[in-house]
């Protein structure tokens, strides 16, 4: 039998639901946060550079005070986001499975590559993309899920992570490399938009996780028994 032919029970995803909207709302705040310390910060090495401190300890507290700001915020990020990714990508893995539960056949994502992909260098780049749209169609109408059309919300949330990766992944290179002081402004201010574009990321695939959840829940409560219920006897 066929991986994709696997019988899969429909488990509740309330649960990790809730928490994920939960990490990506705390996440979304971060993000804020984040964009103003980095406004903060940029005015400081403006500051610095047109020579606008009255003394060299003046300055030094001042670069002082906000290392110490950013290293707190960027701790807090990290955290936030292992923890975020842990719980989504467990929800994306239920949501597949879920899918699969409520009779979508066919499909050409299973649970495990759902999330598999993401891993994958190169395929990363658009895999996940065809898993989440799968996961969307078949929550739809499992029955007939290969001709439902998948949200916009869909190519916003994908191309805003792609972007989000590539200033990311510029902003990481340009950090490493900047030592004269316009060069850490250059970088302070990739930081900003890098941060920035967390935010639209985190509010798109808030409301994706929300939809998929309440179609999935809406399909097993019309057409699926409760949990631990029995089949009726048969009449003698």
């Amino acid at each position: 039998m066929a991986e994709t032919d696997k019988l899969y029970l429909y488990k509740d995803l309330t649960k990790y639901t809730r928490w994920a909207k939960w990490l990506l709302w705390a996440s979304v705040a971060i993000s804020v946060i984040s964009v103003i310390s980095g406004i903060v910060e940029y005015r400081l090495l403006q500051a610095i550079a047109a020579g606008q401190f009255d003394s060299d300890a003046e300055m030094t507290a001042a670069a002082q005070a906000n290392d110490l700001r950013q290293g707190i915020i960027g701790i807090a990020y990290i955290v936030l986001l292992l923890a975020t990714s842990v719980v989504v990508l467990v929800w994306i893995y239920g949501a597949n499975r879920n899918a699969h539960a409520l009779g979508a056949a066919g499909m050409r994502f299973t649970p495990g590559w759902a999330v598999g992909w993401y891993f994958i260098p190169i395929f990363n780049l658009w895999k996940p993309y065809q898993a989440m749209k799968e996961i969307w169609k078949a929550s739809a109408d499992p029955g007939n899920w290969q001709a439902q059309l998948r949200s916009p919300l869909l190519p916003w949330w994908w191309f805003i992570w792609i972007v989000s990766c590539i200033v990311a992944n510029a902003m990481f290179r340009y950090t490493l490399k900047a030592e004269e002081l316009d060069e850490l402004i250059n970088a302070s201010g990739i930081s900003i938009a890098s941060d920035a574009l967390d935010v639209p990321l985190d509010l798109v695939l808030i409301a994706i996780i929300d939809r998929i959840w309440r179609m999935q829940a809406g399909h097993k409560a019309a057409t699926l028994p409760p949990e631990g219920a029995t089949e009726p006897a048969p009449a003698s």
